[in-house]
């Protein structure tokens, strides 16, 4: 029974790295697409917009579409497929074709998210929901890096086209463990009631809220992070660029031990130390050090993923017999976040630079504590075992 709950743990984390890895690949490369295709970094950034946009748009849907299958196969199938949108980026002609295979990789993501969350809601209870949850989180966070990494170091020393051949590859292999390590799922009750049953309830509105905010902060730093630090004095190229994402490696290391140490502990508490981390980062990237800068984002990104756990473990615990309903919303509001992150700062940016935009992330960090302090009071979780 040990090995099967280990190798369900190791596919949990292998689901969030097949999740993230193509998400926000574009992110280092922004400035090569925009010379490339000849358009407005501004517009480059649509690459990430459009991904968000359709993950938000299809994940309310996804257990409807999904529901009647085993939850292994969805999970293996999608993390499979999005080697093909990948593969298609690579060969595309113009910034428009770009855009509609980013679309449809957006179409798959929450394919692989909401199941993999969902399967974790019905295989563990109480605190064990937290402990598990930030493995997956913490997969996340390696495939994020990976993908941002592998298309910055690749796009200045062989090309970007060939980034997205390697993403597409992958993306095959995380799929093909997936398939071979996550034990089949368990029967799932039959639910009862409509979709919409229960999903609006203050609590949920709370976390809906915090997964907004807390995406908002993410894309938002990083994706201005990286155009404020290609400018002089800084002037970092693709590549160096791909490798600032190593900051999201110490989140790799702290969220699972968060995980553990907060298992027995409220949701809120976990959500409250990640906003504190990440309203110091934050503040901290307004020194004009690089050093200051990379330390600042390490801070910040850590402060967002442990947000991301708690949020995560909050709403599974909260669905009740609607998870499906439930954690649809929230990636709906977590992926719109997203969205409004890589676009609504640009108009900030084009006036008030780079300060104006941490100021900005700030607010949404600050909102964040806001709710944790007093929106959202959970009851304090049950200590749990594997099902």
């Amino acid at each position: 029974m040990k090995p099967r709950l280990h190798c369900a743990r190791l596919a949990l984390f292998l689901c969030g790295c097949a999740a993230f890895l193509n998400l926000y690949a574009t992110q280092s490369i922004l400035q090569t697409f925009a010379t490339q295709f000849q358009v407005s970094a501004r517009t480059a950034g649509w690459s990430i917009t459009v991904t968000t946009l359709a993950v938000a748009i299809t994940a309310p849907f996804v257990s409807r579409l999904t529901g009647r299958f085993e939850q292994r196969t969805v999970i293996s199938a999608a993390a499979l497929l999005l080697a093909v949108p990948a593969l298609m980026t690579a060969y595309a002609d113009s910034f428009a074709e770009v855009l509609v295979w980013r679309f449809v990789e957006g179409m798959l993501i929450p394919v692989v998210f909401a199941t993999s969350v969902a399967y974790i809601g019905d295989r563990w209870s109480g605190g064990t929901v937290t402990e598990v949850t930030s493995l997956y989180v913490a997969g996340t966070v390696l495939g994020g890096f990976a993908g941002r990494f592998v298309t910055g170091v690749m796009t200045e020393y062989v090309g970007w086209r060939e980034a997205f051949e390697l993403l597409a590859a992958l993306s095959l292999m995380v799929g093909g463990f997936i398939q071979f390590l996550l034990p089949v799922s368990r029967a799932r009750t039959k639910r009862v009631g409509n979709f919409w049953t229960g999903v609006f309830r203050k609590p949920l509105l709370a976390a809906y809220a915090v997964g907004f905010c807390v995406l908002f902060s993410q894309v938002a730093a990083f994706t201005y992070a990286g155009l404020y630090l290609g400018l002089p004095p800084f002037n970092l190229g693709p590549a160096a660029l791909g490798t600032l994402y190593m900051v999201f490696l110490l989140a790799l290391i702290v969220i699972p031990i968060a995980g553990r140490i907060s298992k027995a502990r409220p949701h809120a508490e976990l959500l409250s130390v990640a906003a504190v981390l990440g309203i110091s980062g934050s503040t901290l990237t307004l020194v004009p050090s690089l050093w200051c800068i990379v330390v600042g984002l390490a801070l910040s990104s850590t402060g967002v993923f442990l947000a991301q756990a708690a949020a995560n473990a909050f709403t599974a615990a909260t669905a009740r017999d609607n998870k499906a309903g439930v954690v649809g919303v929230y990636l709906t509001c977590y992926y719109l976040g997203g969205s409004c992150g890589a676009i609504v700062p640009a108009l900030i940016w084009e006036r008030w630079g780079w300060a104006g935009c941490v100021v900005l992330i700030i607010a949404f960090q600050v909102l964040t504590l806001l709710i944790a302090l007093t929106g959202w009071k959970p009851a304090e979780p049950e200590r749990g075992q594997a099902l």
